[in-house]
């Protein structure tokens, strides 16, 4: 964690990925300077998982099975256990006893919770030296090129990155979709599944104004 002197700091690129000269850019300490809470993360990612859980599943019961209902053999005087149904859950191609139904998985966790989860990995990202600040990113068509280019000139080559937008540009998005680990999103949707699973941070610097406004308490 950070000492009580030390603001947290990330490093600041021009548009092509070269970085700033004047050294990096101090960050908001209640955002990214806070001791990671590792409990609000899993269960916020738990509550993120869950919430993607379609709950569709259907298994047919004895009444949905499509055999007949004559009872197979007579009740008594052929020394043979007594069965009423071919449809029965202990008979091969029965119905299923109890299986799972439709159900919805979805449940929330306090609003607090939540972004002191987005906190703790932005905070433990800036801890890692893996946040960066590009002043802005903006094509005039789409060029995979491009972006190849600007994650060369900050040595996040094959890296899992993801960009972290102040505005939706179609240019950006289609640029970055065929690079394998790289990701895209708006700033302000940023949850904590995708900050979870992207090694490096990249904001762009109204970007980060939002996060930080969003975020700082």
């Amino acid at each position: 964690t950070y000492g009580e002197d030390i603001m947290p700091t990330a490093r600041l690129y021009k548009n092509d990925g070269n970085e700033v000269k004047q050294g990096p850019i101090d960050l908001d300490e209640s955002v990214f300077g806070i001791t990671p809470n590792s409990h609000a993360v899993y269960e916020a990612e738990k509550m993120y998982l869950a919430n993607q859980h379609q709950g569709t599943v259907r298994t047919q019961t004895r009444a949905d099975v499509s055999y007949s209902s004559k009872k197979l053999f007579r009740q008594k005087g052929l020394g043979r256990a007594r069965m009423g149904s071919v449809r029965s859950p202990s008979r091969v191609g029965g119905g299923r006893a109890h299986g799972p139904k439709p159900r919805d998985y979805r449940y929330e966790i306090p609003k607090k919770i939540r972004r002191l989860a987005i906190r703790s990995l932005l905070s433990s990202r800036a801890q890692a030296d893996a946040v960066r600040i590009i002043e802005d990113l903006k094509f005039t068509e789409p060029k995979t090129k491009q972006i190849v280019s600007v994650l060369s000139n900050m040595e996040l080559n094959n890296k899992k990155c993801l960009f972290l937008m102040d505005r939706s540009d179609e240019a950006i998005n289609k640029s970055c979709r065929n690079i394998p680990g790289v990701t895209i999103d708006l700033a302000c949707n940023a949850h904590v599944h995708e900050l979870l699973h992207n090694d490096y941070l990249i904001f762009t610097r109204e970007g980060l104004k939002q996060v930080e406004e969003a975020l700082k308490g």
